[in-house]
C-alpha cells in the first residue's frame, strides 16, 4: 500500500527532479518506509533512477514518485518504481492483490523469473505477459501505472470496485495524475480552481457522481477503469486531453435472470466465499486487525480473522471501535454509541480491543488537518473514522472493515421501497428525490452564487443521477427490477464515496483498509442473488424508513422488520451471536443534530455566520444562514448540510487560500 505521482509532457521537456520530488513529499504520510522515483525519455527510450546527475533524468519528459507502506516483502527488494529486468517496463503501484500467489505461479509456469516475493512484481510480469487484459485476472485493490517502452505508452489502471483512488489532470501538453490531489497540485500545469459544476454534484447528492472533483480539471479515474496515452508521437494538435484513451474494463452486473438457488443453498455459498475472501486478505508481512462496530459485518469479519490468525500462530486479532459521548445526546441518538456491543463481541473472540471516546468539540480540532487529508469531499461526515483509525494505526498497519455488505445485499431496505412506492411519481423521480440528500433543485437558484451557477451551466443532476442507473440497461418493470437499480446506483455512486473516504482517513495515518466484502467471488456471486433472499418485505414495500437526515430513525424500521441482508444473515449463524445477526444497523455517526445545537453552535456560527467566510465566494450567504439557524432552533435536521458546508469551509481555506 503506497502513494503514486507522475507527470508527462509530450514536447519532451523536462520533469525536473526537484519538482517531482515536492509532488511526492505531498503524500509522505501514504508511505514513510521509503520513497524512489523514476525518469524516462520517451522519444529516445532511455530511462534512469533518481541520480539527478545523469544526463538521462537532465533528458526526462516522464516521471514517476512513488512513497512506500512496506506490507509484503519488507526489504530492499520491494521498493519502487520497479523495472522488469529487460528495462522495457517500470511501474509505480499502489494497492494490494490478493491472489499474487496463484497469478505468480501461472507467470513462472511460463519461464518468468521473479526477484522479489511483492504483488508489485507480480503486477509488472501480467502486464508483460498479457498487457491491458492482466487486470482482469487481479482479485484485489489498486491504482497504478506503467510506463511501456516497448509499445510507447502509458498505461493507468484503477480496480474494479475503486477501493483504491487514481487521480489525473490533462492540462495541454501536460499530463499529471498521482493517489491524491495534494500531489499533483505543485505541477505547474495546475490551477487550484473550483469546478462549479463538481460543487453543484456535491450539493446536491453530498457526493460528486461523475469523474469530476472540486479541482477544475483534476479527474477522478472511475472504478474498473483503464486510460492509456500513446506516446510514440512527440506532439500533436489539442495537446494530451485528444490523445487520451479511457476504457471501462469491468463493472457491476446483475442479470435479468438471478441465479435458481434456495436460501439455504446461497447462505452455504455466501458463508463460504466470506470466510476465503477474509483469509486472502490477511496476506501481511506486518500487523493486522480490524474496526469493530458490535454490528453483524465487521463482527464477522472479526470472527474469522481472529480464528485464522490464531490457527497461523500469528498471534492474538486486535480491533477498534469508535464511540461518542451520550451525556448531551436526544432521542433515538442515544443509540448511536457501540461501545457496549463491541466489547461483547471482542470479548467473545478474545482480540485485543482498543476503543476512543468522541465528544462535541473533537470536530472543531481535527477538521483542518481531516479536510487537508479528505481533499475530494464525498458523502456524509468522516471525522469518528479519522480518529478510529488514528487510534487503529499505533497498533496496526493493516484494518480490515466491512464496507460492501451493504450495498451487495441490500442493506437499506427503506430507500428501495420508497422508491418503489413512488408517491405518484416514477420509480426514477422517486428515487432521485431520496437522493437529493442536501439542497433540492427548487432551491438551488437560492444556494449557488449568478458567478457559480453560470460557470456550472445548464447541466442537470437528474440527468446526471439518471445516466448512472442507465449503465445497468435495465428498465424499471417490476419491483425486483427497481430495487436491482437501486443496488447498483448505490454501488457506483453512494459505495464508491465510501471507499475514496475510507482511503483518505486512513492512510492519513499511514495505515491500509481493506475490504473483504469487495473480494471478486464474493461480490460476483452476491450479484446474482434474486432479490427476494436479500428483502424479506418485498410485496410489502414498507415505506416509513424516516429521514437519512435522522441517525436512528431507520432503526425504528428495522426493529418492526428485521428486513434487508437476509441471505447474509442466514450466512453468519454460528460465526457470531444470534442478536448480533439480527441486530439493526447502525451507521458509524455522531450525535451531531443535537451537538450542532449545542456545545458545536458557537465553532459554527464563527466559521460560516462570519461575513468573510470563504464558502460565500461561491454559495449566497442567506440560503446558508438560514439553514443553520433553522437547525439551531430545533425547527429542521439540517446536520447533513452544515456538515457539507464546513467541510467546504476548510476545503477553501486549505487548497485555494494557500494555507496548505
Amino acid at each position: 500500500m503506497c502513494g503514486i505521482v507522475g507527470s508527462y509532457h509530450q514536447k519532451g521537456e523536462a520533469q525536473p527532479p526537484a519538482l517531482l520530488r515536492r509532488m511526492t513529499e505531498a503524500m509522505s504520510h501514504r508511505g514513510p518506509d521509503g520513497e524512489g522515483f523514476f525518469f524516462a525519455n520517451t522519444i529516445s527510450g532511455t530511462h534512469d533512477f533518481a541520480d539527478e546527475s545523469r544526463r538521462n533524468v537532465e533528458r526526462a519528459n516522464l516521471a514517476f514518485g512513488h512513497r512506500r507502506l512496506a506490507i509484503l516483502d519488507l526489504s530492499a527488494a520491494g521498493r519502487q518504481p520497479m523495472v522488469d529486468a529487460s528495462g522495457s517496463f517500470a511501474i509505480t503501484y499502489n494497492g494490494e492483490i490478493y491472489n499474487h500467489l496463484e497469478i505468480r505461479r501461472e507467470l513462472e509456469a511460463q519461464g518468468v523469473k521473479f526477484f522479489s516475493r511483492t504483488d508489485t512484481e507480480t503486477v509488472l510480469q501480467a502486464y508483460a505477459m498479457w498487457g491491458d487484459a492482466c487486470v482482469e485476472r487481479f482479485n484485489g485493490m489498486f491504482a497504478f501505472a506503467i510506463w511501456d517502452r516497448p509499445g510507447r505508452r502509458l498505461f493507468l489502471a484503477r480496480d474494479r470496485f475503486g477501493v483504491k483512488p487514481l487521480y489525473y489532470a490533462a492540462v495541454g501538453d501536460s499530463f499529471v495524475f498521482g493517489s491524491e490531489i495534494k500531489a499533483m497540485l505543485p505541477h505547474p500545469a495546475l490551477s487550484r480552481r473550483v469546478c462549479a459544476g463538481a460543487l453543484d454534484e456535491y450539493f446536491t447528492f453530498q457526493n460528486v457522481l461523475t469523474d469530476r472533483t472540486l479541482f477544475d480539471g483534476v479527474h477522478l479515474l472511475p472504478a474498473g477503469h483503464l486510460l492509456s496515452i500513446d506516446l510514440r508521437e512527440t506532439a500533436a494538435s489539442g495537446g494530451v486531453a485528444g490523445r487520451i484513451t479511457r476504457r471501462q474494463y469491468w463493472d457491476y452486473s446483475i442479470p435479468k435472470q438471478p441465479l435458481d438457488i434456495t436460501l439455504d443453498e446461497a447462505a452455504e455459498e455466501t458463508r463460504r466465499l466470506f470466510v476465503r475472501a477474509v483469509e486472502r486478505q490477511l496476506m501481511s508481512d506486518v500487523p493486522v486487525g480490524a474496526y469493530l462496530s458490535g454490528g453483524m459485518d465487521s463482527g464477522s469479519i472479526v470472527a474469522i480473522a481472529s480464528r485464522e490468525m490464531k490457527s497461523r500462530g500469528m498471534g492474538r486479532f486486535h480491533s477498534f471501535t469508535g464511540g461518542f459521548d451520550m451525556s448531551s445526546a436526544s432521542g433515538l441518538e442515544m443509540g448511536c454509541d457501540e461501545r457496549q456491543s463491541a466489547e461483547v463481541l471482542a470479548n467473545l473472540f478474545k482480540t485485543e480491543h482498543y476503543e476512543n471516546v468522541l465528544h462535541a468539540g473533537d470536530m472543531e480540532h481535527v477538521m483542518p488537518e481531516l479536510i487537508w487529508h479528505l481533499e475530494d469531499l464525498r458523502v456524509g461526515q468522516c471525522y469518528p473514522n479519522y480518529y478510529t483509525s488514528r487510534l487503529a494505526s499505533k497498533f496496526v498497519k493493516v484494518c480490515l472493515a466491512g464496507s460492501g455488505g451493504d450495498e451487495l445485499f441490500a442493506g437499506y431496505p427503506w430507500r428501495y421501497y420508497q422508491a418503489i412506492a413512488g408517491g405518484g411519481a416514477s420509480f426514477l423521480e422517486s428515487y432521485y428525490r431520496f437522493w437529493q440528500r442536501l439542497v433540492p433543485d427548487a432551491e438551488k437558484p437560492a444556494l449557488l452564487r449568478d458567478a457559480a451557477r453560470n460557470e456550472a451551466g445548464a447541466q442537470s443532476s437528474f440527468d446526471i443521477f439518471k445516466g448512472v442507473i442507465a449503465g445497468l440497461g435495465r428498465a424499471a418493470e417490476t419491483a425486483e427490477d427497481c430495487v436491482n437499480l437501486c443496488l447498483y446506483f448505490e454501488l457506483k455512486t453512494f459505495l464508491n464515496g465510501l471507499l475514496v473516504v475510507d482511503d483518505k482517513v486512513s492512510m492519513a495515518h499511514s495505515m491500509e483498509t481493506r475490504v473483504p466484502f469487495l473480494d471478486n467471488d464474493l461480490a460476483d456471486f452476491a450479484l446474482r442473488l434474486p432479490v427476494n433472499l436479500k428483502l424479506k418485505n418485498l410485496a410489502a414495500r414498507v415505506t416509513d424508513g424516516g429521514d437519512e437526515n435522522d441517525v436512528r430513525t431507520r432503526s425504528s424500521y428495522e426493529v418492526r422488520t428485521h428486513d434487508g441482508k437476509m441471505v447474509l444473515r442466514q450466512a453468519m449463524h454460528g460465526l457470531v451471536p444470534l442478536d448480533t445477526v439480527e441486530r439493526t444497523k447502525q451507521g458509524f455517526s455522531a450525535p451531531d443534530a443535537s451537538w450542532f445545537r449545542g456545545e458545536s453552535i458557537d465553532y459554527i456560527d464563527r466559521l460560516l455566520l462570519r461575513e468573510d467566510a470563504r464558502i460565500y465566494d461561491y454559495l449566497q450567504p442567506a440560503y446558508v444562514r438560514a439553514k443553520i439557524k433553522e437547525h439551531e432552533a430545533g425547527k429542521a435536521n439540517h446536520r447533513l448540510f452544515i456538515w457539507s458546508v464546513l467541510s467546504f469551509e476548510w476545503w477553501c481555506r486549505k487548497f485555494l487560500d494557500g494555507a496548505a
